[in-house]
């Protein structure tokens, strides 16, 4: 005995490639298709129209190819509302919970479709209000769960709308680019980065830089700063090393004991990092350190100074850590998602693993520069769903210099 269950997709499906994903996904997993009905979009404003029969030798079968199905924008015809099932316990979540992707999504309730507010991956959907006029879905990581929150469990109810190519104009930001050539021409790249970061700028918008202590190193530190200064970034989110090596810079002329501009390594340089965050702990912190006079200079001095924002996040292999640095994951996890969920325009600058946690904050709808002299770091960072993204194969020293100036002059 066979199940079967009849879904749509709809949009710009073709040239998307959405119904392609989905024809695959159903043989991939066993199971077989049957489209019923088939409108082609007659023009490059048009949208088109698939209404597909899915057939599955079980009823678990059928909710595996669903549920791809799902991520790839179908819904089920004829549809129903969510089904909800209250937590059982605190970071407890039901059996067969919707996990999230990085889409924006809607959840029927009421035969009304809601809008999910703050997007974002592998998370629960949480409804609140759900006997009110105005109900709420949000997104919520597992270890914020709460005993008795509404949970939507299933794929019932839910229509997921994966980014579709843009019908106007291409621009760098072009839908699901992921191009990282070095090839490619980079002073164009950077005025287009540039010319995003003042429309930002100009919306009273929000651009998020996540920041690698190679910024430091390779001589990106005093453009990077300049940016800051000049309004260009407004929040700033990085590790404890970033940090501790751009302070390093302003007391004593080195990053990891290295003159950044004669490249000698002075007596006892080793040791300045170590120095340095006991400096910065001796004076009660870094605005304690700016405001006294001991920092004059510098990134951190610019936010400071120009009340930008900043997460300094710790991990398991930080010196020190700085004051400052936020030693708990999840309290850092929980900063990180705040700025990530403001951001207009995110800029990922030579820092894998760090922006791969801010990465999967981001809704797919929101544009993303990743550069890194390491192909690889920039293809992973593109991977995490942004559908919007610029990749940069480059020295972040000579990136920054660059996008200073062009923003600038």
């Amino acid at each position: 005995m066979t199940v079967s269950r009849t879904v749509e997709l709809e949009g710009h499906i073709i040239d998307s490639g959405s119904m392609a994903r989905c024809f695959g996904a159903v043989m991939d997993l066993g199971g077989e298709f049957d489209v019923e009905e088939f409108e082609v979009g007659r023009h490059k404003h048009a949208e088109s129209y698939c209404r597909m029969t899915v057939t599955a030798e079980s009823e678990a079968d059928l909710r595996a190819i669903l549920h791809e199905l799902n991520q790839s924008g179908a819904t089920v015809a004829d549809p129903r509302d969510a089904t909800l099932e209250a937590a059982p316990a605190d970071q407890v979540v039901p059996i067969d919970f919707y996990s999230t992707t990085n889409h924006p999504t809607e959840v029927r309730i009421d035969g009304k479709w809601v809008a999910v507010d703050r997007v974002e991956m592998d998370c629960a959907l949480i409804v609140e209000g759900r006997d009110t006029d105005d109900p709420r879905v949000t997104t919520r990581v597992l270890n914020a769960i709460e005993a008795g929150d509404l949970v939507v469990t299933g794929e019932t109810g839910i229509r997921v709308k994966p980014p579709e190519r843009p019908r106007g104009k291409g621009s760098a930001f072009g839908f699901m680019q992921g191009g990282v050539s070095s090839e490619r021409p980079s002073e164009s790249l950077i005025e287009e980065i540039a010319d995003e970061m003042r429309a930002v700028d100009a919306a009273d918008g929000t651009v998020l830089v996540v920041c690698g202590p190679a910024i430091i190193h390779a001589g990106g530190r005093e453009a990077l700063a300049d940016l800051v200064g000049a309004g260009y970034v407004d929040a700033l989110s990085a590790g404890n090393g970033f940090a501790v090596h751009d302070l390093e810079r302003d007391l004593y002329g080195t990053s990891l004991g290295v003159d950044t501009e004669t490249l000698e390594h002075p007596r006892s340089g080793h040791k300045h990092h170590i120095y340095t965050i006991s400096e910065i702990g001796r004076a009660g912190g870094i605005e304690s350190a700016i405001e006294s006079g001991v920092v004059d200079s510098g990134v951190m001095y610019e936010c400071v100074t120009n009340d930008v924002p900043y997460v300094l996040a710790g991990s398991i292999r930080d010196d020190g850590p700085l004051p400052d640095t936020i030693t708990d994951a999840v309290e850092a996890q929980a900063a990180i998602r705040e700025q990530a969920h403001e951001a207009d325009l995110v800029l990922m600058l030579s820092t894998l693993l760090h922006s791969v946690a801010v990465g999967n904050c981001l809704p797919s709808t929101t544009k993303t520069v990743c550069v890194d002299i390491n192909p690889a770091t920039v293809t992973q960072l593109l991977d995490r769903g942004s559908a919007q993204a610029i990749g940069m194969v480059t020295d972040i020293g000579t990136f920054l210099p660059m996008l200073a100036d062009e923003l600038l002059e």
